[in-house]
């Protein structure tokens, strides 16, 4: 029985051996955890492309990850065409690319080479302003003006589309010409949203100068 005598342990014995078995168990596997994997940005790709935008000829060297909006607006300063959403929801950055209007943040630069784009800046000068810029300022059609580059912008391509014939989702025909209508230009100006609620005003600005009574 003298054997077991020297077996006799106390409780806080017991503890202590928990704990430093317990640690043991633990250490190891801390000392194989790696460390975490920091993300490394990728390489920038640049690319060559030329536009011409509001006549003018531009040579360009751009990410290729760089959107229409940011190269009008960071390479070559044309702060007219604004940013708003970022996403295509609310036509602050309207432009025309090739005659027809295009929200300039969902495209990337890149795509479009040889493409003849307009901007705000390419329809009037303040000493010569568009009709239609005139018409907004006329009709109040911009309370705070931020969207009124691209509301303008589209306003000109939207009397382009109905005067080529092109059907909108309330024309009543596919192949019969579209009315000049404000149903018609309410729909075709629905993807430019003006939170000062201008819209009634904007509507006057492109009637008269689409010529007619809606």
């Amino acid at each position: 029985m003298d054997h077991l005598s020297e077996l006799k342990l106390t409780r806080r014995d017991v503890l202590k051996a928990g704990a430093t078995s317990a640690t043991a168990a633990v250490v190891p596997s801390l000392v194989a955890a790696k460390p975490p994997t920091v993300a490394t940005a990728a390489p920038r790709v640049l690319t060559r492309v030329a536009l011409t935008i509001n006549g003018q000829r531009h040579h360009l060297e751009v990410d290729t990850r760089t959107s229409l909006l940011d190269v009008l607006r960071e390479n070559l300063h044309l702060t007219g065409t604004k940013k708003g959403c970022d996403h295509g929801q609310c036509g602050a950055c309207t432009i025309m690319l090739d005659g027809a209007r295009i929200n300039s943040c969902l495209t990337l630069a890149v795509m479009h080479e040889g493409a003849t784009i307009t901007t705000i800046e390419g329809l009037g000068t303040p000493d010569k302003l568009h009709p239609m810029q005139a018409a907004f300022i006329k009709h109040d059609g911009y309370p705070c003006g931020y969207c009124t580059p691209g509301q303008i912008c589209s306003a000109v391509a939207v009397l382009e589309e109905i005067k080529q014939g092109i059907p909108s989702h309330v024309s009543g025909s596919l192949t019969t010409r579209p009315l000049l209508s404000a149903e018609e230009i309410r729909e075709r100006m629905s993807g430019n949203i003006c939170r000062c609620g201008a819209y009634s005003n904007i509507l006057d600005a492109i009637i008269e100068v689409a010529g007619g009574p809606a």
